[in-house]
């Protein structure tokens, strides 16, 4: 019998589940020989110029519970704060990076090279930062925050002096935990909810 196609309702949407690490890092996923090595693997190659860092965290859900199954991506400028493709830019920074947390623990890490100040309109200066972008179970559609660095002056940055809730601006500040290593973890929803940007 031929359904009346008046009577087909749209799909719901989902999650990503586990679906996201297959399709965008498959040797991650158990799945060898689709690609030579998967998308992304890091945002600098040998050579790269400056301050080389790591950055550790966890991304938790309402209940505290540090996800096993976040995907992140990341997206930034050099030391100088230049973006690849731009005129002096360094070719060693791609700038792009995709990343899980571990399946045991929970938890990221993403080593890169400290990003410079990024010039914006009108004069404004950017202070240095990490773009991320997450999706897990219970995200519908993909979040976006940043890394800023506490050791930094984020003191002029026009992003941050947008957040009128001053407390929580320090949701987007990775705290700095020894010599070129930084924590920053990101919460979902609850006490100390991360910042998300509608971008």
């Amino acid at each position: 019998m031929v359904q009346s196609l008046e009577t087909l309702m749209e799909t719901p949407s989902q999650t990503a589940g586990p679906y996201v690490h297959i399709g965008c890092i498959p040797t991650f996923a158990g799945l060898g020989g689709i690609y030579p090595e998967d998308l992304g693997l890091s945002p600098i190659s040998d050579g790269a110029k400056g301050e080389i860092v790591t950055i550790t965290g966890s991304v938790f859900d309402g209940t505290g519970w540090a996800m096993r199954d976040a995907l992140l991506e990341s997206w930034q400028a050099d030391a100088a704060g230049k973006f690849a493709g731009q005129d002096g830019a360094d070719p060693n920074v791609s700038g792009f990076c995709r990343f899980a947390a571990d399946k045991d623990t929970g938890e990221f890490t993403l080593r890169t090279v400290k990003p410079g100040p990024v010039p914006g309109r009108g004069g404004a200066v950017q202070a240095p930062h990490i773009s991320l972008w997450i999706v897990a179970r219970g995200i519908n559609i993909g979040l976006n925050t940043r890394v800023y660095f506490e050791d930094e002056d984020n003191s002029a940055d026009p992003l941050l002096a947008r957040i009128e809730q001053r407390p929580r601006v320090e949701t987007l500040i990775a705290k700095r935990t020894g010599d070129g290593q930084y924590r920053f973890d990101i919460r979902l929803q609850g006490e100390g909810e991360t910042v998300f940007l509608d971008i």
